[in-house]
């Protein structure tokens, strides 16, 4: 795989320092909650110190990152975050489904992600945090992860047609194996076979804890994955009985996004009312 660094070398000339930095600003933003040491980013992009922390002093001059003076971490800044704002798109996924998932967690007490596809990675673009005392911080807002890690971003793999499975299979499963030397191809197909046949994807989040997730897709009006929904929560909260619930609850929601996204392709349409969702 090419990293920053390599692809930066074979860029015109003039677009290299802009390559360079917007490295920077994605490995900032998927780790913006903990924020990122200067040495984890240039050995994240391979490139030399001096330059990488020029290149943040002047990100951090626009106004584009913001370094913590206690910590000297670095974090995403109010530019981003107005840039953000502006290039959102009208019917804004995270915007609808939020309320939704927050109507789950409160529902289960367990914590709930959302999830869409950026090529090979999926993204948590937003989360809501039940009331069980033991939070699942498994996924941060703005993380990007291989697709094929997580129960919501299986559940869109699962829905995609054959073909791009091939090809997200190939990439996805040599990065995956890297952290998890035991991860095969076959056991991915065996998760999305198992998926669509059930409707719902389950996977192992975390040893220890002990973490399961179950997730569902979410379809726009023509029928592709737009984003997947997922259920976090202790290994021994999810027996059979209570796992049926949970998938009944995610069904439920589903149901009720996809209802809502199908009224937003018509903007002369009535808003679509938030019904209550027979969470039982």
């Amino acid at each position: 795989m090419t990293t920053p660094s390599a692809a930066a070398a074979k860029a015109a000339p003039g677009t290299q320092s802009l390559q360079r930095a917007v490295a920077l600003l994605r490995i900032i933003g998927a780790n913006n909650r903990a924020g990122s040491r200067l040495v984890d980013l240039y050995r994240r992009t391979g490139l030399e110190r001096p330059t990488v922390h020029r290149l943040l002093q002047g990100m951090v001059a626009e106004k584009l990152i913001r370094q913590d003076s206690a910590t000297k971490r670095y974090h995403l800044g109010s530019l981003a975050y107005e840039l953000g704002l502006a290039a959102a798109p009208k019917v804004a996924m995270r915007d609808i489904c939020l309320p939704y998932l927050e109507a789950v967690a409160e529902h289960t007490g367990d914590t709930v992600f959302l999830t869409v596809r950026s090529g090979f990675d999926g993204i948590c673009v937003a989360r809501a945090d039940g009331s069980f005392p033991i939070k699942m911080f498994v996924h941060d807002v703005g993380r990007h992860r291989p697709l094929n890690v997580g129960a919501s971003g299986l559940a869109l793999i699962s829905a995609l047609p054959d073909e791009e499975i091939d090809r997200i299979c190939r990439i996805n499963v040599e990065r995956t194996r890297r952290k998890n030397p035991r991860y095969t191809e076959a056991a991915l197909r065996a998760s999305i076979d198992s998926t669509r046949r059930r409707g719902y994807a389950t996977n192992k989040v975390m040893d220890e804890p002990p973490v399961h997730s179950v997730g569902m897709v979410i379809r726009s009006p023509d029928g592709t994955p737009a984003a997947g929904v997922s259920v976090s929560t202790l290994a021994s909260r999810l027996g059979q009985d209570r796992l049926e619930m949970v998938v009944r609850c995610l069904g439920d929601t589903v149901t009720a996004i996809e209802a809502e996204l199908r009224n937003h392709v018509d903007r002369d349409r009535v808003p679509y009312a938030m019904p209550s969702l027979a969470l039982a």
